[in-house]
């Protein structure tokens, strides 16, 4: 069977691709995917198929598309400049007393260069955001991160939320972009090398 496996960050440098396509037997696991491609040798990674994060004894089928994706930092994916009044914007709540918002900017060099499997960069965002908002009580939550070129001062993630008290606006913000540099499949480029961005 055919099975197609998206590539990103050091792993898309290693093979020249963005993606390869494997001819794998049937039952084969994500784990025989694996196995299969000797540019991942060495790098720890996070599995996911048809953008659902899976384990190494997940049977794939024919068709499938699985993704390779390297250690994750960190809603929406943006290719231009983030707007923190934009982000305020979309959590206003007539219930809420408090808005706080965080924005992680470059610093220390002139740029840096970010990468995204934007498809679930953008659901897993979206996942984090209302996980916090019902765990925080919070009125409205947003968080936008940028992909490719942003250069000294800017932001490349910003993260709003509102609720009727400071405490659960802090918190929920808090959780929200810990989540993000913990969860979503987004690299940083710094003086040419892809890290993970603590």
């Amino acid at each position: 069977m055919r099975v197609k496996v998206r590539l990103f960050a050091v792993l898309r440098e290693r093979a020249g691709s963005e993606t390869v396509e494997l001819e794998l037997a049937d039952g084969a696991t994500v784990r025989d995917a694996i196995d299969a491609v000797s540019f991942a040798d060495g790098v720890p990674v996070l599995m996911a198929v048809n953008r659902e994060v899976a384990a190494e004894d997940v049977v794939l089928a024919p068709g499938d598309e699985l993704a390779l994706i390297p250690p994750v930092s960190g809603g929406a994916i943006h290719t231009e400049p983030l707007s923190v009044d934009a982000l305020v914007e979309r959590v206003r709540d007539p219930r809420a007393g408090a808005v706080v918002t965080f924005s992680g900017v470059t610093r220390e060099v002139d740029f840096l260069d970010y990468e995204a499997y934007t498809e679930m960069a953008a659901e897993q965002i979206d996942v984090i955001v209302a996980d916090a908002i019902e765990r925080h009580g919070l009125c409205r939550a947003a968080a936008d991160h940028r992909v490719g070129r942003v250069e000294l001062g800017e932001p490349s993630v910003i993260v709003a939320t509102s609720a009727p008290h400071r405490d659960a606006a802090f918190a929920g913000a808090r959780e929200i972009i810990d989540e993000i540099k913990a969860r979503v499949p987004i690299w940083k480029r710094e003086e040419g090398e892809w890290i993970h961005p603590a």
